[in-house]
């Protein structure tokens, strides 16, 4: 993993769309054109901190690509009681994925509301001392709140606008950055001529 690769960018910025879309595009190329991508969106539903990754993976599904397969959601969550059996069932039905963790975490005062991506996986459970298996090729973290304290309790108090605004920021993102990295000629052409039509 190399630390060049990485980027962390605060939701606030002007320039948070288009930076973290090219950033998110130069780190997919260490995907060949073969690999399935597998975005695994982890959270919970039950609480407001952790709840950035299941809002990811609505987003994400909202946009119906063929281009990657999006595990985690509002609706069926991917947590800590059922994350290995759901790596087990990405490990059957992909041969070689280029796996994406999404994830909520808790940092510094001066880090909350950053958006932080980088190579290598995502630790999941890391900030309230959970042992969990960690996930992806590369991954993409919120920080969502501030840690060192009682972090559960934190979590569950965290500003639902704040997650909801960094989950809408990510996965549009991220959806731009997969179309350019592995979209062909022809579904570009048919994009435009959608886009055309709704003219």
């Amino acid at each position: 993993m190399s630390n060049n690769s990485a980027v962390k960018i605060s939701h606030n910025s002007p320039l948070i769309r288009s930076v973290l879309q090219q950033e998110l595009f130069s780190l997919l190329q260490y995907a060949s054109s073969g690999q399935e991508i597998v975005i695994v969106c982890i959270g919970t539903d039950r609480s407001t901190g952790d709840c950035l990754g299941p809002l990811v993976g609505t987003h994400l599904a909202k946009y119906r690509s063929t281009l990657m397969h999006v595990y985690g959601s509002i609706a069926e969550p991917v947590h800590a009681l059922n994350l290995e059996k759901t790596m087990d069932t990405i490990k059957k039905a992909y041969r070689n994925p280029f796996i994406i963790g999404i994830d909520a975490c808790l940092g510094q005062a001066s880090s909350v509301g950053f958006i932080q991506a980088n190579l290598g996986p995502v630790r999941p459970g890391a900030g309230v001392n959970k042992e969990l298996p960690p996930v992806g090729n590369m991954h993409i973290t919120g920080v969502v709140n501030v840690g060192g304290f009682m972090e559960y309790f934190v979590l569950q108090n965290t500003r639902l606008h704040l997650v909801m605004s960094m989950a809408d920021i990510i996965a549009q993102c991220l959806y731009h950055a997969v179309a350019k990295r592995f979209r062909t000629t022809t579904e570009v052409q048919n994009d435009l001529k959608l886009s055309e039509l709704n003219l």
